[in-house]
């Protein structure tokens, strides 16, 4: 993807500078006349780098503004102040550029750059410090966009690692760890919106037996076909995970107790009514018992005691004859 530079400033900032750095790198150039205008381009947009005018009003604010977002500090902000005129003493014109400096990387800028105009008699003179300023910007815009190119690969590796490390690798479902994240989400939208939560949990029946008889590559290609099975009859809106072994957990947003029963005894049926083929020699005819419940307003927010009831319903499932469910509405919970 092509790198993206927004620059914020006024009429004569922007018609100086837009030209200027097309000819000195290669990428998207857009601009924003004020500070305020750059705000929705950068949310909606969020350039690989700004170059704020440094002397307009609400520039070093909006600075400030992007680094104290999470989603938009990494956005790479350069400060350029050009004035026109100089004071005419070095020392104070020094003073002025460290103050403003100095104000400039406190308010969160990655840079800034003083950029005056050239007031050196003779063209040769001229022409030259306008080289030395245009390979200033230019080594400043590719260090910056370096840097972020940086941070965006490492932002997709930690993508990578967060998928793996939230996946199971041999059903391809979401992991213990990732219910672990992810029920807490879901109780707390549960209770804010006011809507039911339930949950499902299912344990393949007699499962250590197909291992003994039948090796764990038969055991683990049923945990796989069984996975395949669950996850293309759930509803849109409901989540399953492998939660151990031969135990899964659905969670079933916005379903009262009654419903999360019925979904339940539907793929208790969707399980036993059709034989999993192993190979050509192999179909196992297999069942699972489940245990269902629903949140209540005494339960944590992390889920733990709702998913614990499941866990109950379901041993009680499982020592009253296996392949069936037993709800909260079986326990009157």
């Amino acid at each position: 993807m092509e790198a993206s530079i927004l620059l914020v400033g006024g009429d004569d900032f922007l018609s100086t500078l837009l030209n200027r750095i097309r000819n000195l790198v290669t990428c998207i150039v857009e601009v924003a006349s004020s500070p305020s205008e750059a705000v929705p381009l950068i949310q909606a947009q969020q350039p690989d780098l700004i170059i704020l005018q440094g002397n307009q009003p609400g520039s070093l604010e909006l600075c400030h503004q992007i680094k104290e977002q999470t989603r938009l500090a990494w956005i790479y902000c350069i400060v350029l102040e050009s004035p026109a005129q100089m004071l005419g003493d070095p020392w104070l014109e020094r003073n002025w550029e460290m103050e403003s400096r100095a104000e400039a990387l406190e308010s969160g800028a990655d840079a800034y750059l003083w950029l005056p105009c050239n007031n050196s008699k003779g063209e040769a003179l001229e022409k030259e410090a306008l080289k030395r300023q245009d390979q200033l910007l230019r080594s400043q815009i590719v260090s910056g966009l370096r840097m972020v190119k940086t941070y965006r690969e490492l932002m997709r590796t930690n993508d990578i690692l967060s998928a793996i490390a939230l996946s199971d690798p041999l059903t391809e479902l979401n992991n213990r760890r990732a219910l672990d994240w992810e029920l807490p989400r879901q109780v707390q939208n549960a209770r804010s919106r006011m809507e039911p939560l339930s949950l499902v949990m299912l344990d393949v029946d007699y499962f250590k037996n197909i291992n003994d008889t039948y090796g764990h590559p038969v055991g683990d290609r049923a945990l796989q076909l069984i996975s395949s099975r669950l996850r293309h009859n759930l509803r849109f809106r409901d989540t399953l995970f492998r939660y151990g072994g031969e135990e899964f957990v659905i969670i079933l947003s916005n379903t009262d107790q009654q419903e999360a029963s019925l979904v339940a005894s539907r793929l208790c049926r969707l399980i036993s009514e059709q034989p999993f083929t192993i190979d050509e020699n192999l179909d196992l005819h297999l069942t699972i018992s489940a245990g269902t419940a629903s949140l209540k307003p005494t339960d944590d927010s992390r889920g733990a005691s709702l998913l614990q009831r499941a866990d109950q319903n379901l041993l009680q499932a499982k020592s009253s004859g296996r392949n069936r469910v037993v709800s909260g509405l079986d326990r009157q919970e």
